[in-house]
């Protein structure tokens, strides 16, 4: 074939590949008539979520699943669908906007396919990723059952080597959500099928990343690091189908150089590295990690990379007793948003890396160094955006359950800002969960502590939160104490303290408040773990211009009253700083739904205050130089 005829046979393909990219877009437009945010504008089933979803282990080769599917949504009782209803754009909810159906499931059954070309290798495992699926799912590949998962906030795997074949393969998921339903005490944080206030739209089905990717059947699986501020360094590495003779190497790279290396036998590296560069959020620096598998006859079988950033989390008492947050040996006043982490084209899900950089940029410039992610676990990258921009976070585990004791009475809050409050041991002070249900909230704790351990930016662990879902508390407690000394644990942010973890969490609005005298305190981190909430609805910037609004006080007449009532509520915060209280959480980020209490509008186009203007308001109350 001469140039001529290899250019215009170029030109021909690139034509037809670009005809059928634009039909299948043709088959999908986001819902019409709903709010979007900018970068929820821009997308297409061509550019949705292309990042690699695990960057803490990473390999260069994987395929991303992403994009259109197809759905149905049929009776629970009914077989899978031979009539599909429409297209689907993963990695949206159903019921969000950018899915392209914004449509409700009720009671039903949700089913999705796909069908992918694949090139087969035998020698391979091949692994089939879902980063998050609310709530209950079924996987089948090319008909064959390949496994189930029960919850809806992790990512889970599974093997489907026996399953996958050359060429075209079919992917079919079925998924059940019965969100806020009180007898199945699903994990759900903010979900609630009456959404209004501080509840939110349901989410179900799919709405992180699916993927999949090849590895040698003995593979690194995860790793665990632990990096202090010291220069110790300690990973473990946990092996897939692990073999006799198998042996490992590691590399230690900091901006491209190599500084340091290692070989193992057992798995495990055990290093200390001088004069390493801590992290922090003014300095955020990280260190790169490349670790090789070797099979017994020293044959590489896997490569992958990772990263750590050197810290060290601890307390310490200032000259009037009061104990404070320290990182690396000094103290710091943790100072951040509460953040819900929704979206109004997304819902749960960012339209896009973009517009969570857009969002957490616009908080570092504010001066804030933390951020309290509320009730929802982050897809992994969300976390490695923090490391690298340098974000204490306060991670709390999702809650889920009912707020009354078995369903018969209600039980009380216990609040750290009220004179009167009940002796912890007399009374129902927290729920009693089945003992099949508290299982599957230690489950999902557990794997939420596995699957972030390794982030140098999570730095508090939150177990409950204003006794939604409370139980078996110390238990909880004395679990996570044990599991994970690295960090701080915040047993009840705002709900019923119980003396065991790191920190006294109150919350108050609109005006922040703490109880700094009481007895019950004492030796512990006093925190402000929510206060603020103060509303103003930006013109053309509201999710729901004829519902009722939900803010914490009465609504201001002007935005100039709005911004004053936001500068006393951070010099109250700022006084309370000096008597003691070591970290301030103002709620919050962004609006969300009917509640107008953000920062930024739904749609994040509009700023209530500048970065620069909060800046200057928090240096004024002096939480930050």
């Amino acid at each position: 074939m001469n140039k001529l005829a290899k250019l215009k046979f170029t030109l021909v393909l690139l034509a037809s590949i670009s005809l059928f990219s634009n039909q299948l877009n043709a088959k999908w437009s986001a819902q019409a008539d709903v709010m979007l945010t900018p970068w929820g504008e821009q997308i297409t089933p061509d550019n949705v979520w292309q990042q690699y979803p695990r960057p803490q282990l990473q390999r260069q080769n994987w395929l991303n699943l992403n994009g259109l599917w197809q759905y149905a949504v049929v009776d629970r009782k009914a077989a899978e669908p031979k009539d599909w209803q429409g297209d689907i754009l993963v990695p949206f909810a159903i019921e969000s906007p950018l899915s392209g159906v914004g449509k409700r499931l009720e009671q039903q059954a949700l089913w999705y396919q796909t069908q992918f070309n694949f090139n087969h290798s035998t020698k391979q495992a091949h692994i089939l990723h879902f980063e998050a699926v609310d709530y209950a799912c079924k996987v089948w590949l090319n008909d064959q059952y390949v496994g189930a998962h029960q919850g809806g906030n992790l990512p889970f795997k599974f093997d489907v080597s026996a399953a996958i074949k050359n060429g075209a393969n079919k992917l079919i998921v079925r998924v059940i959500d019965d969100t806020d339903a009180a007898d199945r005490y699903q994990l759900r944080g903010k979900q609630t099928q009456d959404n209004r206030g501080i509840w939110y739209t349901p989410v179900s089905g799919i709405w992180q990343t699916v993927w999949l990717e090849s590895v040698h059947p003995t593979h690194i699986d995860s790793l665990k690091a632990v990096a202090q501020a010291n220069g110790q360094l300690k990973v473990g590495l946990n092996l897939a189908n692990n073999k006799q003779g198998i042996s490992a190497k590691l590399d230690v790279l900091f901006n491209n150089q190599r500084i340091a290396s290692a070989t193992s036998n057992n798995a495990e590296f055990n290093l200390h590295l001088n004069k390493v560069k801590t992290w922090s959020p003014d300095k955020p620096n990280l260190y790169d990690l490349k670790i090789q598998l070797f099979d017994a006859n020293h044959k590489l079988i896997d490569t992958v990379t990772s990263y750590v950033g050197f810290r060290t989390v601890g307390r310490q008492q200032d000259a009037n007793g009061n104990w404070l947050f320290t990182l690396n040996g000094q103290s710091i006043f943790h100072w951040g948003p509460l953040d819900q982490g929704w979206w109004p084209d997304g819902l749960l899900t960012p339209p896009s890396e973009a517009a969570v950089l857009y969002e957490m940029d616009y908080l570092k410039q504010a001066g804030f160094n933390m951020i309290r992610k509320h009730k929802k676990v982050e897809s992994r990258r969300y976390y490695y955006l923090a490391d690298k921009m340098g974000f204490l976070v306060w991670q709390d585990q999702v809650s889920g359950g009912v707020d009354t004791n078995g369903g018969k009475q209600e039980w009380p809050i216990w609040h750290q800002t009220s004179q009167t409050y009940p002796d912890r041991m007399q009374g129902e002070i927290e729920a009693h969960w089945p003992t099949w249900a508290h299982q599957q909230y230690m489950d999902e704790l557990t794997i939420m502590l596995d699957v972030l351990s390794n982030h140098p930016s999570i730095v508090v662990w939150t177990t409950f939160n204003e006794r939604w879902g409370q139980h078996n508390t110390l238990k909880v407690g004395e679990f996570v104490e044990l599991y994970d000394p690295t960090r701080h644990l915040n047993i009840a942010s705002g709900g019923n303290f119980f003396p065991i973890g790191d920190i006294a969490d109150a919350h108050h609005y609109p005006e922040p408040k703490f109880l700094l005298d009481a007895k019950e305190f004492t030796g512990y981190i006093k925190v402000v773990g929510e206060f603020g909430g103060h509303g103003w609805p930006v013109k053309n910037h509201v999710w729901a211009p004829d519902r009722e609004k939900m803010i914490y006080g009465n609504m201001p007449k002007t935005l100039s009253e709005y911004q004053q009532r936001y500068i006393r509520s951070i010099n109250n915060l700022g006084e309370l700083k000096k008597r003691g209280i070591a970290a301030g959480v103002y709620t919050q980020t962004s609006d969300v739904e009917t509640e107008i209490n953000g920062l930024l509008t739904y749609d994040r186009k509009a700023q209530k205050l500048t970065a620069e203007q909060l800046k200057q308001i928090h240096q004024s109350a002096g939480l930050i130089e």
